[in-house]
């Protein structure tokens, strides 16, 4: 049976369920959990700098002590000046984020893009390759709060 869907609203930047007349649309179970996991707030690290100054390390309270936490660290780079630096760590936050679709062998592998798609606005082009079947290629953009 396939998992309630998760349909990205990009009026209002956030994933949401449809109806599918009096039923949850279900289906696209692989961009569903690319959705979850990249927009989902992952704990920040230790070493890591709070952008909004609070201490709040975010994250899900079901992720103590586990070895794997669900989500990225994208929420860090909120308020960050657009440098090839930003890119660089936002690529890795998506990676970070999908490797678990590769360690459950959900994919075989997969390429992540990053580029400032113009301004405030950051682009993601992820390629997943799935182990039997063709790749699948998402591309996400939104808008970003930089400082000035």
């Amino acid at each position: 049976m396939p998992d309630i869907s998760i349909v990205w609203d990009t009026a209002n930047s956030r994933g949401d369920w449809q109806q599918l007349g009096p039923d949850l649309l279900t289906g696209n179970d692989l961009q569903t959990a690319v959705l979850l996991s990249l927009f989902t707030d992952r704990a920040a690290n230790a070493d890591d700098v709070i952008p909004d100054g609070t201490g709040d390390p975010r994250g899900w309270w079901g992720d103590l002590d586990e070895d794997s936490p669900i989500g990225s660290r994208l929420w860090l780079l909120d308020r960050s000046k657009q440098t090839q630096e930003v890119l660089n760590n936002a690529r890795d936050y998506i990676v970070e984020a999908l490797q678990w679709l590769v360690d459950d062998g959900v994919v075989a592998s997969m390429d992540v893009q990053t580029e400032w798609t113009r301004d405030t606005f950051l682009g993601a082009q992820i390629t997943l390759y799935q182990p039997a079947g063709p790749s699948v290629s998402l591309t996400y953009a939104w808008a970003w709060q930089q400082l000035t």
